[in-house]
Formats: C-alpha cells, structure tokens, sequence
C-alpha cells in the first residue's frame, strides 16, 4: 500500500492538503469524494517527498484498545447502530491515531464494506486478533461476544505489560541516577580536591590517580564519551534490526538471569490468551497460531508457534511442536496435550492464562526482590570507590605525619 499526497477543497471551498495510504490513486479518489472532498491533484511520495510525523506517545497501547471495544460492546448493547456508535467514538477517543482510523472505519461501513474488512484498512491501530475476532463475530451474528471477548483480552495484556514495565522502571531509574550522580562527582567534586592533591607534594595512590585521570578526561574530552555512547547506541539498535540481531537478544532475553524466567512465563501467558480467545471465537487451530505468533515480541517464541503451524497443518497435535521447541514450560505443553485429549483445548489454555498471569506477577516481585539489594551493592560499591580514592592521599599524609 502506497502513499499518496493530494490537494482538495472542502465543500465550503477551503483547500486542503494531506495524506492517505491506498492502493492506487482511484481509490484516493474515492476516499476523499466519500469525505465530501474534490480532489484537486493527487500523487504518490516517494521516500524524499513522504510526510514525516513524529508521533511521541501517539501510540495505540492495549488498554486504548481495550476501552474502545468495551465502549463499542456498551454502546451495540444499548440499540445503537455500528456507524452511530463509530461516531460516537471518534468524538470522545482522546488518541489521535486510533480517532483518525475509527473514522476512517465509519467511512469505508458507510460505503458498503464490512466491519472487519474496514477496519483491516489500519493494520496499525487494530490488530489482526481484533480483526479475525470481528470477522467470526459478523459471520457468526455475536459481535458482541467477539468485542466482550476481545476487551478482556486487552485488558490483561494491557496487565501484564504494565506490570514488566513496573519491573524495569526501578532498575532503569535507578542506573540514571547512578550515572548522574557519578559524572557531576568526576566533572565538579574531584576537581577541587585535585589542586590540594598537587600541593602534597607526595605519590598519590592509585585508585587516586585513576579517578584523577577520569576526572580530567570527562572535564577535557566529554565529547569523545558522547560520540561513542552515540555510536554504540546506533549499533545496537542497528544490530537489533537484523535477523542475526534479532535471535541474539531474542535468545539472551530468554537465558538472562532473573530476566529469562519472566520473559518466557510472560510469552506462554500471550500464548494461552490469545489462542484460547481465538479458538473459542471459532477460528482454525491454523489461523489461530499464526495470529498469536504475530503477537509475540521474542522472535524465537514467533518462529516455534509458525514452525507449530505447519506441523498442524500435517496433522500434528499442538503438544508436539510446543515440547519440541525447548521455549515453553512442562506445564504449556502438559495442559495443552490434556485438553487435546479432552476435546477442551481453549478452556484448558484459558485456565493455563490465567496460571502464568499470577505466575508473572509473582515472577515480578521475585525479580525487584532480587534486583533491590544487587543494585545498592553496585551503587555503593560505586560510591565506595570514590569516597575511598579521596580518602586514601589524606590518610597517607596523615600517616607520614604520624612517623616523623
């Protein structure tokens, strides 16, 4: 799908100049007639010519969607028609990206498409579990199941990402300002003690003089410090875009020490959730799989589930390919085999969601736990070292003033 920039009047004569990602420039065209537009020029951008946005905090999050589907499923409730309601919605929505594409969606249900086909339109404001919910919701005739179904869901990714974000904001906060704390030490305190260190006269130690040495260094060459924080991050980040990247810290996510553990408990949460939320919509085992690998954010838990998928598609139990991967816990798999069996699977994948949701919280606060000593010992080894290097010509002057 391309971008095309188009200039248009409104119907009070005004021109108006914008974008709008479509197939071709007819249906440009059409979107901007169905918007009471004339469309005056259009023309696709090309990469030097594209709009550029920056969106800081603009982004669709788990509880947007969540309060959306739950306002949707009230509204249908109460006798309100789906383009009312999308109305409705657009006015009160306080995220611009998410207002923008529920209008949209009003537009394209007015011209005849679809629900789910409208609002396939925004893949990056509604996801393809919301989508295919929507879709079996229409086809089925409970779209109010599907939206009721699908504002639970948000709610406990929304839970679960809240609380691994909880879990990193300590030790990242934390990390700054050890950061700060030791540059303004290096940059502002050690310099005034550094001219009374020369008027010893005498050798000062060495944990003294390599302080010393960082000191002058961050005061006289600090960009140097900077360009290269700056080029490790670019290559980090860069690296990271790789597919090599990608299963690198992909893998070191998993095996981290007390990080691993959260993250693939976490990752068979998403799992058992969405699947169990898909099947019981009455989506295919095969297109259910698929939607929940586009979910995960590990690329070695996305890569097991479509591996899994085409062995489902060869007739293979889901309990094999889980077992096989290595990713997922003994319990994923025991349970998932159980209900197999049973003929049960999505109950028994909600019961094991609702598992790893407690499993996570309690994986969280063992991690702050562990995390809370480990991080005062660094900082006061940090500290230590510092105090110690001020310290130390002090007590050797001290010392030789005692022996003479």
């Amino acid at each position: 799908m391309a971008s095309f920039a188009y200039v248009a009047i409104d119907k009070f004569g005004k021109e108006k100049k914008g974008s709008i990602d479509a197939e071709n420039e007819e249906k440009v065209k059409s979107t901007l007639k169905g918007d009471g537009l004339i469309p005056l020029s259009v023309s696709e951008q090309g990469m030097l010519s594209k709009d550029i946005s920056i969106d800081i905090g603009g982004g669709v999050k788990p509880r947007d969607l969540s309060i959306f589907c739950r306002q949707f499923l009230s509204m249908v409730q109460a006798g309100v028609t789906i383009i009312d309601t999308l109305a409705m919605l657009t006015e009160q929505t306080e995220n611009k990206k998410m207002r923008q594409a529920i209008r949209e969606t009003q537009v394209s249900i007015e011209k005849g498409d679809t629900l789910a086909d409208a609002m396939k339109m925004h893949p990056k404001v509604f996801p393809s579990i919301l989508v295919n919910m929507v879709a079996a919701g229409e086809a089925s005739g409970s779209l109010e199941i599907s939206f009721g179904r699908m504002s639970e869901h948000f709610e406990k990714d929304a839970k679960l990402k809240g609380l691994i974000k909880k879990a990193m904001i300590y030790p990242i906060v934390v990390g700054i300002v050890a950061v700060v704390v030791v540059i303004v030490m290096l940059a502002f305190v050690i310099p005034n003690f550094s001219s009374m260190f020369a008027d010893m006269g005498t050798e000062l130690p060495k944990i003294t003089q390599m302080v010393v040495a960082a000191s002058d260094f961050i005061r006289q060459r600090w960009y140097i410090i900077v360009a290269v924080i700056a080029a490790m991050v670019f290559a980090v980040v860069s690296f990271k875009n790789t597919p090599t990247g990608a299963h690198f810290f992909g893998k070191l996510g998993i095996k981290m020490p007390i990080f691993g553990n959260m993250t693939v408990k976490s990752s068979s949460a998403r799992l058992a959730r969405t699947l169990s939320t898909l099947m019981a919509a009455g989506i295919s085992m095969v297109d259910a799989i698929e939607i929940t690998a586009k979910t995960m954010d590990n690329i070695w838990f996305k890569e097991a589930l479509m591996s899994a998928r085409d062995d489902i598609m060869r007739g293979v139990p889901l309990s094999v390919p889980l077992q096989n991967s290595g990713l997922f816990p003994p319990m994923v798999c025991h349970m998932t085999k159980i209900g197999e069996e049973t003929g049960n699977v999505e109950d028994m994948l909600h019961k094991l969601a609702d598992y790893y949701d407690e499993e996570v919280e309690m994986a969280t606060q063992a991690m702050m736990a562990a995390l809370e000593p480990l991080i005062i010992i660094v900082l006061a080894g940090v500290v230590g070292v510092l105090i110690g290097a001020v310290m130390a010509p002090m007590l050797t002057m001290y010392t030789s003033l005692d022996s003479l």
